[in-house]
């Protein structure tokens, strides 16, 4: 199926989730990251949620890194440019709901990307070798393309891969994992 299909499709696949489901599927999720070969790592990248698209709630991933004593970035979108800023998460850092819905840093210590080891990535869609479909932005592909080499990327999804996505382009970043709640997928 095509991107632009699949964006629309898994968009309304999340609409008829409801609180609870996005609540437990999201705790599953968390878990199922816990398998990850990831956890010597120092620095992580994690999107924060936008509620009104029912998006996975990342609060409980949160939780598991900072209990792990684990260096937290969060990002910062600049619409005009399609990019984001990166800034470390700590007890000092004010967040602000933007004008789209996404709670982003007011301010606070930027983070280069070259200093990120592992991110996790928003997504609606992707397939079994790796491909995801976002918001068709480019924001995360456009970050994740100034990543060290070695920087993991690890998309965190509802609902289970798709065979393959078609509409792909050369500017589109592979995922290394796709976390799920029953099953973590390796590319």
């Amino acid at each position: 199926m095509h991107k632009a299909q699949l964006r629309q499709l898994y968009k309304e696949k999340r609409t008829q989730l409801s609180e609870a489901e996005i609540e437990t599927l999201s705790i599953d999720i968390a878990n199922e990251c816990l398998n990850l070969p990831i956890w010597n790592f120092n620095c992580y990248h994690i999107f924060l949620s936008i509620e009104s698209k029912n998006e996975i709630n990342a609060t409980f991933l949160l939780n598991i890194l900072q209990g792990k004593d684990k260096t937290v970035v969060v990002p910062k979108t600049d619409f005009s440019t399609s990019t984001l800023k990166h800034y470390l998460l700590d007890d000092n850092t004010k967040l602000a709901i933007n004008n789209y819905g996404i709670p982003e840093p007011v301010d606070g210590i930027l983070i280069n990307e070259q200093q990120i080891d592992a991110v996790f990535v928003p997504l609606l869609a992707f397939d079994i070798k790796g491909n995801r479909v976002g918001y068709g932005k480019g924001f995360y592909d456009k970050f994740l393309s100034k990543c060290k080499p070695e920087c993991l990327k690890i998309g965190l999804s509802f609902f289970q891969a798709e065979d393959d996505i078609e509409g792909l382009t050369n500017t589109d970043i592979k995922l290394d994992y796709c976390v799920t709640p029953d099953k973590v997928y390796r590319f």
